[in-house]
């Protein structure tokens, strides 16, 4: 079966991968990626895919680590280590400089204005003091079903999370895995779980309005959007399956990643390097633009003045589809691509838009222990080392 034409360019012919999964295997592959073990390399394949091609290690610093000291200066990275149990502060020009130990498999995280920052793990949502670099809390989930704490892929917790704008609240989406996810809001100032909602499957993202008003959680596995109304916890559904829904639990071309567009509040969900969905989350209409790419697609956030950056993490088929790059998208739809090495998950942007941080932590095999330092203006890449299969990536600064 030959997937749809994507607008305005011609028939390639690739393949929708993953229509032929029986039950069997549906029930240990549920998704678009592979389980990865610990040291970068596949478990299994997903999806009918050629796995992808292990990327290079990052260089590791030739000098030890620098001792912590004082306040955590601005301008450090935050990321997640979703093959350990920390977050690991990392200096943009130097590499690592300090970890702390958050709970098991770090996936999402989100910095605060006070400088906290909520980590969803396995375990809990972390909370950690960022200037000070350690560990204040950990809120245990209320979701049923997560079964025994683990790692890897598939493992049950959070996922995407994300902070209302007044700061007062979070919200992290919690994979089950026999089934669908929910989504749980925390007050931040008792540190309490206020709320548990239904949504889809596999929540990878979460995002919140401009207002505060909803939250949108991206199902991975359920090919939807769910939209939750945060003063009544009313959901509604939308699908967003711009290839359709063929291949269910084994099908690769599903939702990842959204970003909130800063003019209108629309959702921006890339697909393929190939369709971008504009979604109008209050009709449940949307539009499909052109997107240039070719490659599959994760990691995405919106800058203030509207540009969109998209993380290409490879070909699903290396015959046929590009390689792992980052996309940068104007906000009139102008795209430049820049190649990267190796694949990489999400991404995160220097206060003053110049530069871009990919992490290389990466779902599936192939992962690398760093981070692409992406000069924006330029399009020029270094690797900087960071943490272990980094995923979640922020950037910290001051109020």
């Amino acid at each position: 079966m030959r997937r749809p034409t994507a607008p305005g360019r011609t028939t390639r012919g690739r393949v929708v991968r993953g229509a032929a999964l029986g039950l069997a295997s549906v029930a240990l592959v549920a998704g678009c990626t592979t389980a990865g073990t610990g040291d970068g390399t596949a478990a299994g394949a997903s999806g009918g895919a050629a796995p992808a091609s292990p990327a290079p290690e990052a260089p590791r610093p030739e000098a030890p680590r620098p001792e912590p000291s004082g306040r955590t200066p601005d301008g450090t990275l935050l990321v997640a280590d979703f093959g350990a149990d920390t977050v690991t502060f990392v200096d943009p020009d130097a590499g690592p400089v300090d970890s702390v130990k958050v709970g098991e498999a770090p996936y999402g995280l989100v910095v605060g204005e006070d400088g906290r920052a909520w980590v969803a793990t396995a375990e809990g949502v972390a909370v950690v003091d960022t200037h000070r670099r350690e560990r204040l809390d950990l809120v245990p989930y209320e979701t049923a079903g997560l079964g025994p704490v683990t790692g890897g892929e598939y493992r049950g917790g959070g996922m995407g999370i994300a902070l209302a704008p007044d700061g007062r609240h979070v919200y992290v989406g919690v994979n089950v895995p026999s089934g669908n996810g929910t989504l749980e809001t925390i007050d931040t100032g008792t540190r309490e779980v206020t709320a548990t909602t239904a949504v889809g499957r596999r929540p990878f993202d979460v995002d919140v309005s401009r207002d505060g008003r909803e939250v949108y959680a991206t199902g991975h596995d359920s090919f939807d959007v769910t939209v939750v109304d945060t003063r009544t916890q009313d959901t509604r559904r939308i699908e967003v399956a711009p290839y359709g829904t063929e291949g269910g639990l084994g099908s690769w071309l599903k939702p990842h990643y959204a970003a909130v567009r800063p003019s209108d509040g629309r959702l921006l969900l890339p697909f393929e390097g190939e369709r971008l969905v504009v979604l109008d989350p209050e009709t449940g209409r949307s539009a499909v633009e052109r997107m240039t790419a070719d490659t599959h697609q994760h990691g995405v956030t919106a800058t203030p003045d509207g540009t969109l950056l998209v993380v290409g993490t490879g070909p699903i088929d290396p015959s046929e589809d590009a390689g792992p790059s980052l996309t940068v998208r104007t906000k009139d739809g102008q795209e430049r691509v820049i190649p990267l090495d190796g694949p990489h998950e999400d991404v995160a942007v220097s206060p003053d838009g110049r530069t871009a941080y990919v992490t290389g932590g990466f779902t599936r095999d192939g992962y690398w222990n760093g981070i692409s330092v992406v000069d924006l203006a330029t399009g020029d890449t270094r690797r900087l080392p960071a943490g272990e299969r980094p995923l979640g990536v922020a950037v910290l600064r001051s109020p």
